[in-house]
């Protein structure tokens, strides 16, 4: 059969990749294969286990594709030939395309630890049932051990201690939690958050062995203590799904992901990545960087939709902005662009603002929270560069002002003069408003240090 536009992957970004190439080319035939019947909301998967009812209220439907007239079919494309622009399924159908979107996503990173083959070892999949498995394990579970302090590790464990009766432990190699993302004293609040709620926080080592018969018993871990464990859950990141695109020939970056350019644009011009298995370049350093969220698989899907049959010049993929948003407990934190460490790393001349508040006015408000923000400034320029927030709810839209900051290069002196909108109930007082109020101490440091 033939298609102008087939995408490869049911995932956020094939969705999203389909139904915006619908939007702009309505007369297109689209299709969509997809490997798996059911699918999930990545970012919910954490809260399939106590936050929601059960796990189907996690699944990731047909609806967007239905409601568009997308076609859609559940197999699993296994070759791609791109001089006869034909893709082959599993189920030894063939099918043309003119314009083909790879949206294969990535695969959990499975450790070289002894005994990794044991029952009662779950990498995260992006699978109904293999989640099921899991909730069902967890329910007669006394001991978890989760391998990785990232975003995954932490959501779980701050979902899975909400369990009465259950230990819960996070194993992570290095000094700090979330250490990719926050810088140290935003890490210490999700950290009390975690120990409050009665988590074992074990840093600065590595799991070495998963001990036990049939099914995982307990972790050995680098210091030569053991954990007891009934279930371990890995979260170690994952690895871009590329092997489609480089058996078709297409040009593999580094990290093992999708060389694309700008417009998403594979090596072959008529095929584009979008999501987990295209490689991501820093807005800032363009150095490659492995930043994989929904967030940004849809936003590189809609580049890539709009693109298909002729480039629109406003939808350029200009670089992978790290935007990241979590909760811990009834905290909420937030990081954009580079952090104060990873800025200095790279070599950037910096000068950092921070400010605290209350994010209602007066203080005394029903649900306010204590909001805590730093940004992060180019100390020549006075471009934008990064920031961090952390308090109650408001914070995770706090963090998408940074992000539109970023990717608009505005400059200290515009986030000084930022017009806002106030109202007791919703925002932080207009005389304290924290983005306002982190600016002007990142303008009292810039003053001081050149008086100095």
């Amino acid at each position: 059969m033939k298609y102008d536009v087939i995408v490869v992957g049911g995932g956020p970004a094939g969705i999203v990749s389909a139904v915006t190439a619908k939007k702009y080319y309505p007369d297109k035939k689209i299709l969509l294969i997809k490997s798996t019947g059911v699918g999930v909301i990545p970012c919910g998967i954490p809260y399939m286990f106590t936050t929601l009812k059960k796990p189907e209220d996690n699944a990731l439907g047909n609806a967007p594709l239905e409601k568009n007239n997308i076609e859609w079919k559940v197999d699993e494309v296994i070759e791609v030939n791109t001089k006869r622009r034909q893709v082959q399924t599993k189920s030894r159908k063939l099918f043309e395309y003119k314009k083909l979107v790879l949206a294969t996503g990535s695969d959990p990173i499975m450790p070289h630890i002894e005994g990794n083959e044991r029952n009662g070892i779950y990498a995260i999949l992006k699978e109904m049932d293999h989640l099921k498995n899991l909730k069902q394990d967890i329910c007669k579970a006394k001991n978890i051990v989760i391998i990785g302090g990232g975003f995954i590790g932490v959501e779980f464990a701050d979902e899975l201690s909400k369990l009465k009766g259950v230990n819960v432990s996070v194993v992570e190699m290095t000094e700090e939690i979330l250490v990719n993302s926050f810088d140290r004293e935003f890490s210490l609040l999700a950290k009390e958050r975690l120990v409050d709620a009665g988590v074992n926080i074990i840093a600065n080592v590595k799991a070495e062995r998963f001990n036990g018969g049939a099914r995982v018993e307990s972790v050995t871990l680098s210091n030569n203590k053991t954990v007891l464990s009934d279930v371990v859950i890995l979260g170690i990141g994952a690895i871009p799904n590329s092997l489609l695109a480089k058996m078709a020939g297409l040009d593999i970056g580094r990290s093992k992901g999708i060389l694309v350019d700008e417009y998403m644009r594979t090596s072959d011009e008529d095929v584009f990545a979008v999501g987990d298995c295209a490689e991501k370049k820093d807005f800032f350093t363009r150095n490659k960087t492995d930043v994989m969220l929904a967030s940004t698989a849809t936003a590189e899907a809609r580049i890539a939709g709009a693109n298909l049959f002729g480039l629109k010049l406003i939808r350029e993929n200009r670089g992978t902005i790290a935007a990241y948003s979590t909760h811990v407990g009834d905290l909420t934190l937030g990081s954009v662009g580079l952090t104060e460490k990873n800025a200095l790393k790279e070599g950037f001349e910096i000068v950092v603002g921070s400010a605290e508040c209350v994010d209602k006015h007066p203080g005394a408000m029903p649900g306010a929270h204590k909001l805590k923000v730093k940004l992060i400034f180019s100390k020549q320029s006075g471009i934008f560069l990064g920031g961090q927030v952390a308090g109650g709810v408001s914070a995770g839209e706090i963090v998408n002002i940074m992000g539109l900051g970023i990717q608009k290069n505005t400059l200290l002196t515009e986030f000084e003069t930022l017009q806002i909108a106030t109202h007791p109930k919703l925002t932080a007082a207009p005389t304290a408003y924290p983005i306002i109020s982190a600016a002007q101490d990142a303008i009292v440091h810039c003053e001081t240090n050149g008086k100095s």
